[in-house]
Parts: structure tokens; C-alpha cells; sequence
């Protein structure tokens, strides 16, 4: 992406306000704070380590309290040192940076590791009396919660010797691999991922093969650090999740999404069971196309009728905020705020972080997104996905830091259905069959890549995971060979995957970053098709139901959540009623394409 083409989008002063959380990383209320955190962490220690079990109710208050705010300052600057290295991640000063903040951050966690451990190893009675007390209500969930790691917590010592050497951990290895794939460019042009990855979607197949090929190649160049670094986040918690004795690789995740070891299991079952969907779309598509074979580089490639318009960032910005007023007001006052005040980051720029994010910072200060805009209308869809965190962020604010955050899985839900809004407004604005065709085929393909592959991503995961316990360091071909047969699981004979494909795992940045998170897109889709069929059905009473949703944050578990809709998530069959949407659109889709004699 040229600085000309991001002034032609619009794009080229279009970056976030950093300065409402720090000046610069060398503001001297970095510093400031940053000493008040460790003089608090200490005192905090000092005053209420071997004590949790002789607090009253009110007592636990103060403390929580406390707690809460030496965490929601750390969050900020911790936020800040993220956001920061996210757009200049070939600057030292910037990793520098985030690797102090690291290290602090470490420092303050091994000082009140006591907390956790002695509310959780706390007598039931006694717990369950203060819990009950009206005082501790607003903190109720998430102090139940806490409890809920008693049998995978270790000694005070061990968890102050892990909190102490965290910094030069799994998180360096991560850092390492964020730097390298941020710096590597791709082909004679030197081009970003972001552009590499772009041309997949152009109707020109030599132009797709040729992404693919020179991807592959800046792959290759670093492939000996990828498969280090995956093999070492693969050990790392294979280590602790031994310590803590979790029953296998995906159990600590599951725990962390509040949801039981068979709902998630229900789900991928779910999922796996119908790849035929997948199967039948592809074979339409290869027959639309004209193709003897359909290969992966030809996976997105757009159906002749698919607007290929570009769309400035005022056009992107017009869209996504019209959507989300037509479903609420309230939700379009919201999303206003982060073209407004400058919550966003557009532009393509060396150095910066490929892919796009919500970040939510803390509830006292506001979320930042992050997107790489090349002008697509699948990149308005992206900004509409990070608007809905956004979104849901602000209005969960309000419930505070240790409540805000929802689990992984609710935290797709907002992020979806405002894609999914956008994508039905865009729909409404074409007469053509032939461009509805199209575009559904492109809206179809999203939620494959959202829903089906993410589970196949989640076999691969299961796969490696695994291996490495069972039989030890995988080589580079062996994770290709996982990473090749999950794939080929989702696509049976309907795309015939190259030997160019086989190290596509590598740069899959989710597997590094949160191990075992990447169902959780799954989850949000399904749960979204089910939920945007109630709003179609109910109307305006939904929309209030769902804007109380998000204000609920993570105040509860999501199964108490999702209640005001009838929803079970215990129900094996939900999981089908939302795939039996996706078998609906695709069945539509050959319809469709019928009638065009194709």
C-alpha cells in the first residue's frame, strides 16, 4: 500500500489519539504511575496477605476495591505500551517499551498473588456467607468466578516464581514472531502481508497464484523461527497445564470462557459434522467459475458479479454508522465517538500490525481500534466487526474493571452482528440477481471462514497440542501434515490444497497468542445467526434485550447471559439451527445460481 493510495482512501490521517491515555513513552506520568503501582501492589501485600480469611464482608469490599484500581491503572499503561508497539513494531524504542511494562506488570502480579490463592483455598462456608452478604453484589460474579481455579492454582512461591519469569517467557516468543511477520515482505515489490493477502480475492487467478506463491516464499524465509516459536508456546503450556493440572490442552481455555468441557465439545461436533456444506459450496463455486479444480488460492477468489468497487474511508464510515443506527441509536451514538475523537487506526504503514483489533483498554479511559483499510467492501465488514467490540466495550464500562470483560466467546457476539448488520444493509442496495449472487456468495465464504475453518483451526490446534505431549518437538513437515489434514477434512474433494499451502499455519498469529481461542469465532457466528433470526422476528423488544447485553459485559457466565433469549446452551441441537442458516444461504446460493443456467 502506497502513501498515495492511502491518501486516495482517505485513510492517511486517519490514526488514533494515543495521548488520552500517555503524551509519549517518555511521559513522566508513566513513570509516575508506574511507581505507584509497585508502592501499592507492596502495600497491598503488606496489609491483607494471610488475612482474607478473618475480612467481613465490607472489609473484602475495600479490598476488591483496591485491587481494582492498582489493576485498572496497569491496565492503562499496559494498553498504551500494546497500542503503541501495534503501528511501530520495527521501532526498538516501542518493543522496548512493551518489554518494561512486561517485566512491571510481572512484578506487581508476583506481590498480589496471594489474593487469588487465599480467596480461592477459602472455607465454602465461609465464602459462600460473604458472597451472599448485599454488600459484595457488584463484585459477586466475579469473585465466584476467582473460585473457580481452586483446584488448578499452585503454592504461593510457584505462582510468584511463574508471575517473576513470565516476561522472558511465552510472551518474548510471541514478541519475537509478532516483530519478524511484521518485517517480512513478500515479493519483488516488497510488499505487506496486508497487500500480499488482498490479491487473494481479485478475479485475476494469475494474480492469486502469484500471491500465494510469493507468500509462501517470505514464509519459507523465516520458517526455522516459526516453528521454534510454535513449538515453544507448545511447550510452555504444555509445562504449566501440567503444573496446574488441567485435564487436557484446551481445558484452561474453556475455563477462562466460563463454559463447560461439553458444550464445547457439542459445538465442534456440530461443526465437523456438517462439512458437506462446505463440500457443496465449493463445487458450485468451481463449477460457477469454470474451473476443472478449484485450488486454494482460488478459495476467495470473487464470482463474476461481485461489485469490485473501491470504497473510500468516508464511504466505509457512512455505511457502518447507517447500519448501526437503523438498529439502534444508541449503538451508532457510540460507534460515532471513535471516528469523532480518534479512536481509530486505518492507514497501511510499515511497521504496523497486519489484521485488525478492538482493544479495550479500561472502562475509565475508551477502546482503540485498529484495521488496515485497502478500500474493499469486505474491509467495510471488518470495520463494522471491530466497531461492534468497540461498541460493546463502551457500554460494558460501565460495570467496571474486574466486570467488563466478557468471555472470548460473548466477546464475538456484538463484533458479528455488526458485520452482520452491514452486510444485509449492502445487500439491500443491489438490484441485480446476478451481484446478490455475489455478494452472498462473498457473506458465505466469511462465515465458512468464521465458522468452519476456525474449527478445523481448532483441530490443528488439538492436533499439535497434543503431539508435542504425547511424542515430543514437531518438525516443520508434521505440523504441515496436521495443518494439510484438518484442511482437507473441511474441503474434501471440493478444493484441492497445494503443496504451496502446507506452511500456511505459520503466520497464524491466534495459535501463539491465546492457545485454544479460535472457537470462540465459531461460538459468536452461530450464536449471531440465531440471535439476528430473533431480532428479524421480534423486532425493537430485541434491540433493547441486546443493547442490555452488552452493557452486562462479563457480570455474568454466559449461560446466565444468553437466558433473556431462550437461549441453551446445553441444547446440541442450537448449535445445528445455526448451521442449518448456513446450509440455507448456500442452498440459496445454488438457486441462484439455477436460474443463471450456470
Amino acid at each position: 500500500m502506497t502513501k498515495d493510495t492511502n491518501e486516495i482512501l482517505g485513510t492517511k490521517d486517519v490514526v488514533w489519539q494515543l495521548e488520552d491515555l500517555y503524551s509519549s513513552i517518555d511521559d513522566p506520568a508513566i513513570q509516575k504511575d508506574l511507581d505507584f503501582c509497585l508502592k501499592e501492589a507492596s502495600a497491598i501485600r503488606d496489609e491483607y496477605a494471610g488475612k482474607i480469611d478473618s475480612l467481613d464482608a465490607q472489609g473484602l469490599l475495600e479490598l476488591v476495591k483496591r485491587l481494582e484500581r492498582l489493576s485498572e491503572l496497569l491496565g492503562k499503561i499496559s494498553a498504551f505500551a500494546f497500542l503503541n508497539f501495534a503501528t511501530k513494531s520495527n521501532d526498538p524504542e516501542a518493543g522496548a517499551f512493551l518489554q518494561k511494562i512486561k517485566e512491571v506488570t510481572s512484578q506487581v502480579s508476583k506481590e498480589l498473588v496471594f489474593f487469588e490463592l487465599e480467596w480461592a483455598n477459602l472455607d465454602e462456608e465461609k465464602a459462600q456467607q460473604l458472597l451472599s452478604d448485599p454488600v459484595l453484589e457488584h463484585y459477586r460474579h466475579y469473585l465466584k468466578a476467582l473460585r473457580r481455579y481452586k483446584p488448578h492454582l499452585l503454592s504461593e512461591t510457584e505462582e510468584r516464581l511463574l508471575a517473576e519469569i513470565s516476561p522472558v517467557g511465552r510472551s518474548s516468543w510471541i514478541n519475537l514472531f509478532d516483530k519478524v511477520l511484521a518485517h517480512q515482505r513478500y515479493g519483488k515489490e516488497e510488499r505487506t502481508q496486508e497487500e500480499v493477502l488482498k490479491d487473494l480475492y481479485v478475479p485475476d487467478r494469475e494474480v492469486r497464484k502469484k500471491a500465494s506463491e510469493e507468500f509462501t516464499e517470505g514464509l519459507k524465509k523465516e520458517i526455522l523461527v516459526f516453528t521454534h516459536t510454535f513449538n515453544t508456546v507448545l511447550a510452555d503450556k504444555m509445562i504449566e497445564d501440567r503444573l496446574r493440572k488441567y485435564p487436557n490442552w484446551i481445558s484452561s481455555m474453556n475455563l477462562a470462557n466460563e463454559l463447560k468441557d461439553e458444550t464445547v465439545d457439542g459445538l465442534i461436533e456440530a461443526v465437523t459434522s456438517r462439512y458437506d456444506i462446505v463440500e457443496r459450496y465449493y463445487l458450485l463455486k468451481r463449477k460457477i467459475l469454470g474451473l476443472d479444480e478449484l485450488y486454494d488460492y482460488d478459495r476467495y477468489a470473487p464470482l463474476p458479479w461481485l461489485p469490485q468497487r473501491s470504497v473510500s474511508w468516508q464511504e466505509a464510515k457512512e455505511i457502518v454508522l447507517s447500519s448501526f443506527e437503523k438498529f439502534s441509536e444508541d449503538m451508532a451514538k457510540v460507534a460515532r465517538q471513535f471516528f469523532e475523537k480518534k479512536w481509530i487506526h486505518a492507514p497501511i504503514i510499515p511497521g504496523k500490525t497486519g489484521g485488525a483489533f478492538a482493544h479495550p483498554v479500561t472502562p475509565s479511559t475508551h477502546p482503540y481500534v485498529l484495521v488496515n483499510f485497502t478500500g474493499t467492501l469486505r474491509d467495510v465488514e471488518t470495520l463494522a466487526h471491530e466497531l461492534g467490540h468497540g461498541v460493546h466495550q463502551v457500554l460494558a464500562a460501565q460495570k467496571g474493571y474486574f466486570n467488563a470483560d466478557t468471555p472470548l466467546t460473548l466477546a464475538e457476539t456484538a463484533s458479528v452482528f455488526g458485520e452482520m448488520l452491514v452486510f444485509q444493509d449492502i445487500l439491500s442496495t443491489l438490484s441485480d440477481p446476478k451481484e446478490k449472487l455475489g455478494f452472498t456468495a462473498a457473506k458465505i465464504e466469511s462465515t465458512f471462514a468464521t465458522v468452519f475453518r476456525q474449527i478445523a483451526m481448532n483441530r490443528f490446534e488439538d492436533g499439535i497440542h497434543n503431539h508435542r505431549r504425547q511424542q515430543g518437538e514437531l518438525s516443520t513437515d508434521t505440523f504441515s501434515d496436521y495443518w494439510m489434514e484438518t484442511q482437507r477434512a473441511m474441503f474434501k474433494s471440493s478444493v484441492t490444497l497445494t503443496e504451496r499451502y502446507r506452511i500456511w499455519w505459520s503466520y497464524i498469529s491466534h495459535f501463539l497468542h491465546v492457545p485454544g481461542y479460535v472457537y470462540s469465532y465459531a461460538f459468536g457466528e452461530l450464536l449471531v445467526l440465531s440471535l439476528y433470526g430473533l431480532y428479524r422476528e421480534e423486532g425493537q423488544p430485541f434491540v433493547q434485550k441486546y443493547i442490555e447485553l452488552l452493557k452486562a459485559g462479563g457480570s455474568q457466565d454466559p449461560y446466565e447471559l444468553l437466558k433473556p433469549f431462550g437461549i441453551d446452551l446445553n441444547d446440541k441441537g442450537f448449535w445445528h439451527k445455526g448451521l442449518s442458516i448456513i446450509d440455507q444461504m448456500v442452498q440459496e446460493a445454488e438457486n441462484l445460481a439455477e436460474k443463471a443456467a450456470f
